[in-house]
């Protein structure tokens, strides 16, 4: 056997041989650190230490779940993704319950609770639902909430305001300012939280985060908050967007990861986590504010459109996991 070199970090020695599973929970870190100490490989210390980092991972898990945008996976039902998403080490799934996703809203009552037995068979939740929802008035918008609510799902995603140029932006910001306040009553009334994410790009609300969080400012975000997307955040502030996190921090829910380059037309083109402008100091400031909720993984460079690129979506997302799991300490 080779012994261990007195610089080896003994987690990783504890672990080696595992490199075909992504993530190992706390009770395999433990026994296999036990196994080691009990064959003369690790002194007790060192099982000391592994039993504190297999304690920290496991409540960082706890404080932000990995899930990861299930968009490019209409091909397949709610088990076969659950149990791909449990081996490579999320621990719940971003699904789009909207016109053209897994279950259209008029099927939510009916089809949402298979779906989510489907999910539990192999560990894993509903962490964010995808929604088209945005009107606190929709009778069908109100039924896919009192399902998904009564279902334990805490989180949905709004569908996106987009500015009309020919009215005054102030006035847009208000009109959906109350908006977003009813829609909060109505949340609150059911238990559960809506997020809306900030998307790059002209006419989107939200965009330069500024507006958005006008429109937040007095309600509370356990009701309606934010879903943090550093992808279009960098796109929109540049170097300034840890100025825009920390303006809008405060009603951070959810938090979305993926990257991107500058392409040759000047628009912003989509590549694997890691290769683009996106700062992993982000991380840093995540840990720096104890920010606590879902962290959902989006991989959006490969066409989902095309369902013979399954296999190749789950490839980008497992070394894309990997990556934020680094960034993630």
């Amino acid at each position: 056997m080779t012994p261990m070199h007195r610089n080896e970090d003994p987690l990783n020695i504890a672990r080696a041989g595992s490199a075909s599973q992504p993530s190992l929970t706390r009770r395999g870190i433990l026994a296999s650190a036990f196994t080691a100490a009990a064959t003369g490989l690790l002194p007790a210390a060192s099982v000391r230490t592994i039993a504190s980092s297999a304690a920290v991972s496991a409540a960082v898990r706890e404080q932000n779940p990995l899930c990861v945008f299930t968009k490019p996976f209409n091909s397949l039902t709610a088990e076969q993704m659950a149990e791909r998403c449990h081996t490579l080490g999320f621990q719940g799934l971003e699904a789009p319950i909207r016109r053209g996703g897994h279950i259209e809203p008029e099927a939510v009552a009916d089809e949402l609770p298979a779906f989510i037995e489907g999910l539990q068979k192999h560990n894993q939740q509903l962490l964010v639902m995808t929604s088209d929802i945005n009107d606190p008035n929709d009778v069908l918008s109100r039924k896919c909430l009192e399902t998904a609510a009564s279902l334990g799902v805490r989180y949905y995603r709004l569908k996106y305001f987009r500015y009309d140029e020919s009215r005054p932006v102030l006035q847009q910001i208000s009109e959906w300012r109350r908006q977003l306040e009813d829609l909060a009553v109505l949340n609150r009334e059911l238990g559960i939280t809506g997020v809306y994410q900030n998307h790059a790009g002209r006419g989107y609300f939200g965009a330069a985060i500024w507006d958005l969080q006008r429109a937040l400012e007095q309600t509370d975000p356990q009701h309606l908050g934010m879903a943090f997307d550093i992808r279009h955040a960098t796109a929109e502030a540049g170097m300034n967007w840890p100025v825009n996190f920390l303006m809008i921090q405060p009603h951070v829910q959810v938090v979305y990861v993926k990257d991107f380059q500058w392409g040759t037309k000047r628009q912003p083109e989509n590549v694997p986590l890691g290769h683009g402008r996106v700062d992993s100091a982000f991380f840093e400031l995540l840990r720096k504010v104890e920010f606590r909720g879902p962290i959902s993984l989006h991989e959006e460079y490969l066409d989902h459109r095309k369902p013979e690129l399954v296999p190749d979506h789950w490839a980008a997302i497992e070394k894309d996991l990997q990556v934020l799991q680094q960034w993630l300490g």
